[in-house]
């Protein structure tokens, strides 16, 4: 369709809203009716978007993160204004920490009434931005398209993260003027060659290096191009939870399991015995490095973001931009498979051994439910399968509580 051809004139803002939310192909919406938003939620009803009541703002931003996570597109939250809006800060502050893309949408107040003390007043985008990517009010029903559209550009690009849109009770009622703008984001390039070669040459000389994968690994073609370096290289492994599922079967031999939230003694065993550890989409706030940063290894840093450096992490090269692009052209440079020290091959061994432990006690009570044949059973799915998540709980496995034990990176 030629701009030409947009439709610019809108019975109502809300209208212009949902249709806007259609071209940035959300398909659900979460949330709670209240007057100064519930004109939004009539334009729902004869969309294409289906809208899912919930009694609790905070748990529908808590479901919008999760289909961010689980599609990759954000996804989005509808509440009405003042608590409404208050009570879904956890929820936007959580998405932004975990790195979920996740839109906000509240009501408010009439422009002329934002000055005064009038039921539900409240200065939500101000509360919003220490906790967001982005926060801002929609002030002109011509720029409705535009602060959404940049508000879904904020929470999907880069680093995903949360957005928050407030939207006056008059601009949603009153006719509107606007066309809905494209929801296409921009594509990054990959690092320097020069910088990757240098890289390269690290890997070349690492006795002990590693790879610590975090949440950015995790998306679809970062994870393809991650185990299309390990089959080539063969370099040990390991991860946060944040990127559960990146290290399919083909793989186990060299991974150590994950870290940052149980004692995993096996990844953090390797990540002491490094002298090169390579981190792909991480972020410090996935696991800290005063935890797992000795000083002794090189750094490199490998993400679509610069590094979020302190005094335990300050990496010696950085790559930044396209992680499934730079990946590549890093794994070309490989010319030979890494040979095990006696140290990282006693570590990987012995996290072998506990597989194999859980695949013998998995066999041995085929006919009963028991935690370890639940556990087995999952993984087992999960990672043949690539379901986009699996949870569980259970009282114990091995002493420690079991949780979201299962997973495999979304599919979008």
């Amino acid at each position: 369709m030629n701009k030409s051809d947009k439709k610019t004139e809108w019975k109502c803002g809300a209208d212009l809203v949902v249709a806007q939310l259609e071209e940035q192909q959300v398909k659900y919406v979460f949330g709670i009716p209240g007057a100064k938003i519930d004109r939004v939620f009539d334009s729902l009803e004869d969309s294409s978007i289906i809208t899912v009541p919930v009694r609790l703002e905070a748990n529908a931003g808590f479901m919008a993160g999760a289909i961010g996570r689980l599609t990759g597109k954000a996804g989005v939250a509808l509440v009405t204004s003042g608590p409404g809006c208050s009570n879904l800060i956890t929820s936007a502050a959580t998405a932004t920490s975990e790195g979920d893309p996740f839109v906000a949408i509240g009501g408010a107040v009439s422009r002329q009434d934002h000055l005064k003390q009038v039921h539900q007043t409240m200065d939500t985008v101000s509360m919003f931005r220490p906790v967001t990517k982005y926060s801002a009010e929609v002030t002109s029903s011509s720029a409705i398209a535009e602060v959404l559209s940049n508000g879904f550009r904020a929470a999907e690009f880069g680093r995903p993260g949360a957005s928050f849109i407030s939207l006056p009770m008059d601009i949603v009622n009153e006719p509107a003027n606007g066309h809905v703008l494209s929801a296409r984001l921009p594509s990054l390039g990959t690092a320097p060659q020069q910088e990757i070669n240098e890289v390269s040459a690290l890997i070349a000389q690492a006795k002990n290096p590693v790879l610590l994968l975090g949440l950015m690994a995790s998306q679809p073609r970062n994870a393809d191009a991650v185990r299309r370096l390990l089959t080539r290289s063969e370099i040990p492994v390991t991860s946060t939870y944040q990127a559960a599922g990146v290290i399919d079967q083909n793989h186990f031999s060299r991974f150590a399991g994950r870290v940052g939230l149980f004692n995993n003694q096996a990844g953090d065993q390797l990540l002491r015995n490094a002298d090169l550890i390579i981190t792909v989409g991480y972020s410090p706030v996935e696991y800290e490095p005063v935890k797992w940063n000795q000083g002794t290894a090189r750094l490199v840093h490998i993400d679509v973001l610069p590094a979020e450096t302190d005094s335990h992490y300050s990496p010696d090269i950085e790559l930044i931009g396209d992680i499934a692009g730079t990946v590549d052209l890093l794994a070309e440079q490989i010319n030979h498979r890494y040979a095990l020290s006696h140290s990282t091959t006693l570590i990987l061994q012995e996290r072998q051994q506990q597989r194999e432990l859980l695949a013998r006690k998995a066999a041995a009570c085929s006919n009963l439910l028991s935690t370890h044949c639940v556990w087995y059973a999952l993984c087992r799915t999960s990672l043949t399968v690539m379901s986009p998540c699996v949870w569980i709980w259970a009282a114990s496995i091995s002493g420690l509580p079991a949780t979201c034990i299962a997973s495999a990176p979304a599919r979008y």
